[in-house]
């Protein structure tokens, strides 16, 4: 590409995003309302299915323009209206309402032309798209659920198909369950750092042989980098796979190197196609002091290591990592999509350990 026109093509490019976030703002704002009055209308008593029908064959025939807008549609904005209406990410924008809202029933005997817009364009719900909001009152089954994926959907800007595969995966529950998992106390440095980063990954875009070697391991998340990214999250950055590391005389090797901007520090992946144990420990803390004294920047955070396990033993990590000095994580990975269920009754059960350890310290 000539030079000269970079910053021409690069005004354009942002042009047409600001475009596209403004246009997606009003049409979640629109479809909120219009699911809005349609719930009012119901709730009053003064619709019912066959008036919803009515007026999505009026729109189809009068206007057929307006794209959407049939039964399913409507039916549709009325269910984004009554998922979210009583939600904290739409309360700042509830008290627009507060004149109106006090009395329901005198807002479904109002005129047309009375009737209050509610404007949520500054919520998150208009930070994705229509699409993205279809998939998560289809697929989540809680509220948590639910808002967890809308704000990471935000973040990362996740695609429709990415948004699936991130539910099918099961996101949610893993991050909850790593969430509650104890660091070693010689390291609570981890906390801040452990929230970007999962207990258990999921590579079932491999498609690998039932046994394979960790250099096929390597090679097939190389060549599956857009999914392997996807799965680790978009703050990294691929450095190099193989990085050469020279101390004194010998040259040693790192499988997998990340950046992380966020954390802005080097991630040193090793991948072991065997579970767990605490010998591995030992190489990692050495490519990462090699990394912190040799590549490492001054403005740089101390370099992290992730060992990548076929499996582990919490209380054998647990016994290796509380005298580990250096800043690393013991990760599981499997290679299949894993079971929704099964990871929501283990949540859940944590949960209530948790809370019940919570009363008997109260």
């Amino acid at each position: 590409m000539d030079n000269r026109f970079v910053e021409i093509v690069s005004l354009i490019r942002s042009a047409q995003v600001s475009a596209y976030r403004a246009v997606n703002k009003e049409l979640i704002n629109l479809y909120w309302n219009v699911g809005y009055y349609i719930s009012l209308k119901i709730n009053g008593a003064q619709w019912g299915d066959k008036v919803v029908d009515e007026l999505a064959d009026f729109i189809q025939l009068e206007h057929p323009e307006l794209k959407g807008f049939n039964r399913r549609g409507l039916y549709r904005m009325r269910q984004f209206f009554e998922t979210y209406k009583d939600a904290g990410i739409v309360s700042s924008t509830r008290a627009q309402l507060q004149g109106i809202e006090n009395v329901e029933s005198k807002i479904v005997s109002l005129p047309m032309t009375q009737f209050q817009m509610w404007d949520i364009r500054n919520s998150a719900l208009t930070d994705i798209g229509w699409t993205q909001h279809l998939v998560l009152m289809s697929r989540c089954k809680s509220e948590e659920e639910r808002l967890f994926y809308l704000f990471l959907t935000a973040k990362e800007h996740y695609t429709v198909k990415e948004l699936d595969r991130q539910i099918s995966a099961a996101v949610f529950e893993r991050t909850m369950l790593s969430a509650k998992t104890v660091l070693p106390k010689s390291l609570p440095q981890m906390e801040s750092i452990k929230p970007h980063f999962k207990d258990l990954y999921i590579f079932e875009f491999l498609n690998l042989p039932e046994t394979f070697t960790e250099n096929e391991l390597q090679k097939g998340l190389i060549q599956k980098l857009k999914s392997f990214l996807l799965e680790l999250g978009k703050d990294f950055l691929f450095a190099g796979e193989e990085y050469r590391l020279q101390v004194g005389n010998k040259d040693f090797f790192i499988d997998l190197l990340f950046y992380h901007r966020q954390l802005q520090c080097l991630i040193a992946f090793e991948l072991k196609t065997v579970d767990f144990s605490p010998e591995h420990m030992g190489q990692l803390n050495f490519y990462l002091e090699a990394l912190d004294r040799d590549v490492k920047k001054p403005h740089e955070n101390p370099s992290i290591g992730i060992l990548l396990c076929k499996g582990k033993d919490s209380e054998v990590v647990e016994y290796a990592l509380s005298r580990n000095l250096s800043p690393a994580l013991v990760s599981e990975y499997h290679m299949a999509l894993p079971d929704k269920k099964l990871l929501q009754a283990k949540l859940h059960e944590l949960v209530e350990m948790w809370d019940n350890q919570k009363w008997e310290e109260i």
